[in-house]
């Protein structure tokens, strides 16, 4: 369900972001529900990484490869 919001910005801008939406063929209503889902998944990525590495804790490699070692097939 969609809700409806409003905004306020200065009236040049908002001209030449519905110029700039027309130019890519879509709307400033769309170009603003995607940029809140950029917005809102912004950082998130950051988070998950913390917590892959925290669970792999436990895997450490026991010792250094030489440059040999890392050539084999």
């Amino acid at each position: 369900m969609l809700k409806n919001i409003t905004l306020s910005a200065e009236e040049e801008l908002i001209k030449k972001a519905r110029q700039k939406a027309q130019k890519q063929r879509t709307t400033l209503n769309a170009s603003f529900r995607e940029w809140l889902k950029q917005f809102v998944n912004t950082g998130t990525g950051g988070s998950e990484y913390e917590s892959l590495m925290k669970s792999l804790h436990y895997a450490q490699p026991g010792k250094k490869f030489m440059r040999e070692e890392f050539n084999e097939r």
